[in-house]
């Protein structure tokens, strides 16, 4: 299978390095990682240690059976323009946030919501660290049955990858959402890793987010209980405890940060009072403002 990683930076060079070890993978990202991985292959070290030799470019290449797209949330409507002209037959997004498919749906037929809890740090060009073994989820943004989801499974277990297919995509979305909505903001404002949040103070803050976050979901027709929603943050913050998440490092770099497909899309989607939420996008936002 021509496997397309569209935003090669820490998550997308380990799913498109794995996808590597079976695929014709092309990594899509910004030198001078990619400028390394063309020269010297793909190193990954840390929960599995292997070197790749995948394409790499700054463009997209003609063609791709499946495109996996891992760039910011507000990079999503560059990626859908760029990924017509190869034309994939099946675009399944691995982000953050809301949103994101329903963007990519706007030029691609086939479009599927993916979830990836796999842990990744870039260390360098030419090498990202897997700081944690998860799992792929993959199915059709909506629920239900999907077929390409069935064959994209297949294609990610055939390298290895531990991958589910979901009829349940919708819960998941939302699901991850509120997870994200409690890891996210805290441990950026805080600058500590997701392990802090485990209890004292910063746990009730991410518990409240997650909280807040499904009493949403359920607004929006998503049977998401609040006690799942904490259960999930916390096995989350238990299993990553030493990762520092990806809007702390946004933060630490003075980049741009998704918290308005985070934390923004909740208090975007409902017509009831969200402070939590509101709150944190706001703190973030002025992180970086």
């Amino acid at each position: 299978m021509d496997v397309v990683v569209f935003g090669a930076g820490s998550l997308g060079s380990l799913v498109g390095g794995l996808c590597a070890r079976e695929h014709d993978v092309t990594l899509v990202g910004r030198d001078p990682h990619i400028s390394a991985v063309r020269e010297s292959g793909l190193r990954v070290t840390g929960a599995v240690e292997f070197t790749v030799e995948p394409d790499a470019r700054t463009t997209v290449p003609d063609r791709a059976d499946l495109a996996l797209v891992t760039v910011k949330s507000f990079d999503t409507p560059t990626a859908a323009r760029a990924l017509t002209d190869c034309a994939p037959a099946v675009v399944c997004s691995l982000q953050n946030g809301l949103g994101n498919e329903e963007r990519l749906a706007r030029s691609h037929d086939t479009v599927l919501a993916g979830t990836c809890t796999y842990g990744a740090r870039l260390d360098g060009p030419g090498r990202v660290a897997c700081t944690g073994i998860g799992e792929v989820v993959v199915g059709d943004p909506d629920g239900g049955p999907s077929a390409a989801a069935e064959r994209v499974g297949g294609a990610l277990r055939a390298a290895n990858i531990d991958v589910q297919v979901s009829p349940r995509m919708a819960r998941r979305r939302w699901e991850k959402l509120a997870v994200n909505a409690g890891i996210n903001p805290v441990t950026a404002l805080a600058g500590v890793a997701n392990g802090a949040l485990a209890d004292g103070p910063l746990h009730g803050v991410a518990t409240a987010a997650a909280r807040e976050t499904a009493r949403v979901a359920r607004e929006n027709d998503i049977d998401l209980d609040e006690r799942d929603a904490v259960a999930t943050l916390e096995s989350v913050v238990e299993t990553t405890a030493e990762n520092h998440s990806s809007m702390l490092q946004d933060v630490r770099a003075d980049n741009r940060t998704e918290v308005d497909a985070i934390n923004g899309a909740v208090v975007a989607r409902t017509d009831e009072p969200a402070p939590v939420n509101r709150t944190l996008a706001r703190l973030v936002r002025g992180l970086t403002a």
